[in-house]
């Protein structure tokens, strides 16, 4: 059992030195998972039967819109982004070490062995890095609120997009929803998510009439604060989709349904699509 920085393991390994990287709960553990990365480095997982405490949150309810730019964008203001320099110096490493691998062309020779383990080391790192960000992050987010409301992304299709597909790829979105779903439902708050086509971006957060200025056809990335025609504000782009957001995941958590958002199709129509025959209704 552990102890002293130490995990004692019946049979031939005994006594094995070890880094914790919190300090362990009071109770009895269940199960050790020991597992091998390709960097070389052995980690230990325990399990341990305990129950947590009531966590009493700070806000009612929060909207969080995901994205390029900033990585995380919340209802009541705050913005989050990846240690983007952080790991942009570890992939140039990374790339560097990828091509010294790639001239060793003997694949039995001790120098490709050790260039091989260096490329997964850096690679380790990265994805660590990232994964450590995210943890911290859902947890904040999942702790302090009660209501936790999110967009249900469709990332597989996302990254078809040839110009936007490793860009996607690095910010981890997938991950971090299930952390902030499973993190939620542990602390015993809700966890919701409103539809895809649901257009957070388009849609004034004082009015929920539609902004013409970010309507299909005429969106752009580069617009970040938009004016309003309707309420006279000029909105923060990201801030008023999470605050669309949050509002639509609480009406539909009311009613207890999926429905689309009310005023009826919010969705700006485009002009020089043909309706198919399915799109009509009509029998097959």
């Amino acid at each position: 059992m552990p102890k002293d920085s130490v995990i004692k393991f019946p049979g031939l390994l005994g006594m094995v030195k070890a880094v914790f990287h919190r300090e362990l709960p009071d109770g009895k553990f269940t199960t050790v998972t020991i597992s091998k990365n390709a960097d070389g480095r052995y980690y230990t997982s325990i399990l341990f039967n305990q129950k947590d405490n009531p966590v009493v949150s700070v806000n009612e309810a929060i909207g969080v819109d995901l994205g390029l730019k900033n990585f995380a964008v919340t209802s009541n203001g705050s913005k989050y982004d990846l240690p983007k320099k952080q790991l942009a110096n570890l992939e140039k490493n990374r790339k560097r070490k990828q091509k010294k691998l790639s001239k060793k062309t003997d694949k039995t020779s001790n120098k490709r062995r050790k260039a091989k383990r260096l490329v997964a080391k850096f690679t380790s790192i990265i994805a660590r890095l990232r994964e450590d960000f995210l943890h911290k992050l859902s947890r904040k987010i999942a702790y302090e609120n009660q209501v936790i409301c999110v967009e249900d992304l469709a990332v597989k299709n996302m990254v078809k997009n040839p110009n936007l597909a490793k860009s996607i790829s690095d910010q981890g979105w997938g991950m971090f929803l299930t952390m902030l779903k499973y993190k939620a439902e542990r602390f015993g708050h809700t966890y919701l998510e409103i539809g895809r086509f649901f257009p957070s971006s388009q849609l004034c957060s004082e009015t929920l009439l539609p902004m013409p200025m970010l309507q299909k056809g005429y969106d752009s990335l580069g617009v970040r604060f938009v004016d309003c025609p309707h309420c006279q504000k000029q909105h923060d782009r990201d801030i008023n989709a999470a605050i669309n957001i949050r509002n639509e995941g609480l009406r539909l958590w009311a009613l207890g349904t999926s429905a689309s958002a009310h005023r009826g199709d919010v969705r700006p129509k485009t002009s020089g699509r043909k309706k198919s025959t399915k799109d009509r209704g009509n029998p097959q």
